[in-house]
């Protein structure tokens, strides 16, 4: 695969571009990740023309949307950041992202929870906002994964993020090649039980607009296509989706695996389920057995490999 773009706010990759002069390096996202990825880095802030160090904002008036506004001064800048945020989002579009990681509770760029004081400035803000560019982001790209380094700490909610942004990567390659109902067939039967963890009854939707492509004019095709994958892969996948997809592996080797193996692999499954094990000791066997056995259609799956191993994100108990 060709690398994978990533919007990310450039604190986050360690650039001293905060007001204070500061930065939030995120280790795992800088060192980690980003072995995987090209990160195009964005500071709303600074790309507006504001200097580092400078004078702190925040959100101010009716949460949606408010204003961006300087805490002492008052200045407001929040016709310049709309006027910018729209450039830079022609600019992105050109890029053709897979994802964007915002700074959690920024004014510019967080994407929920920022705080949004009244008027006056005063009183207890509420905790109901979002930044001014993260707005118009997820409004012009709401295909596009977002999160933010915060909710990242959650390996839940890292996974899922990784998982959409490869996975809309991948059918990125797709789109780029010339368009057919067979290149979604494909696509779709190699990712098919991946989608089925996350949501089985959109992925069985999904299932039947290929079966009926034919029907549509390919282009509306693909468009529909891919909001209906997105969606699915909106849902977290979850101890119940994944044994019951783990189980749905485990009858294509019915004929092959003694009592004994099935026992073993029906134990794992069952310690992942109750949450003892980490879901890798059950994928790993049957990774085993699949090459083993020779297991053509499993071995295509890209759930048994959704990411790269490296980021040890299907490690945890």
């Amino acid at each position: 695969m060709n690398k994978i773009k990533l919007g990310i706010s450039s604190c986050l990759l360690g650039e001293k571009v905060r007001y204070d002069g500061g930065h939030k390096l995120d280790y795992f996202l800088a060192n980690e990740l980003g072995k995987y990825v090209e990160f195009v880095k964005v500071c709303p802030e600074v790309e507006i023309g504001l200097q580092v160090p400078r004078e702190a904002m925040r959100l101010v008036g009716n949460p949606g949307p408010p204003r961006l506004v300087t805490q002492k001064t008052g200045i407001d800048y929040t016709n310049r950041m709309l006027t910018w945020a729209k450039e830079c989002l022609d600019r992105l579009e050109t890029e053709e992202l897979c994802g964007f990681i915002f700074k959690a509770k920024s004014p510019s760029s967080g994407m929920e929870r920022v705080k949004v004081y009244n008027e006056s400035g005063g009183g207890v803000p509420q905790r109901n906002g979002v930044g001014i560019f993260a707005r118009a982001f997820m409004e012009r790209f709401p295909l596009i994964p977002v999160e933010d380094e915060g909710r990242l700490n959650d390996i839940e909610i890292r996974e899922n993020f990784i998982i959409r942004v490869f996975t809309l990567h991948r059918w990125s390659e797709v789109k780029h090649r010339p368009h057919s109902t067979r290149e979604v067939v494909d696509f779709h039967s190699a990712n098919k039980l991946l989608f089925f963890a996350h949501h089985i009854e959109i992925a069985r939707e999904m299932g039947r607009l290929t079966a009926h492509a034919a029907e549509m004019e390919i282009e509306d095709f693909y468009k529909t296509y891919e909001t209906s994958m997105m969606k699915c892969l909106s849902y977290k996948s979850t101890l119940s989706k994944n044994s019951n997809v783990l189980y749905h592996m485990m009858g294509y080797f019915k004929k092959q695996l003694n009592p004994d193996e099935k026992q073993e692999l029906i134990e794992l499954i069952e310690n992942y389920r109750l949450g003892f094990y980490p879901l890798a000791v059950p994928v790993t066997l049957i990774a085993h057995y699949v090459k083993k056995y020779r297991q053509q259609y499993l071995k295509d799956q890209y759930y048994l490999n959704p990411h790269p191993i490296e980021l040890k994100l299907r490690n945890h108990a």
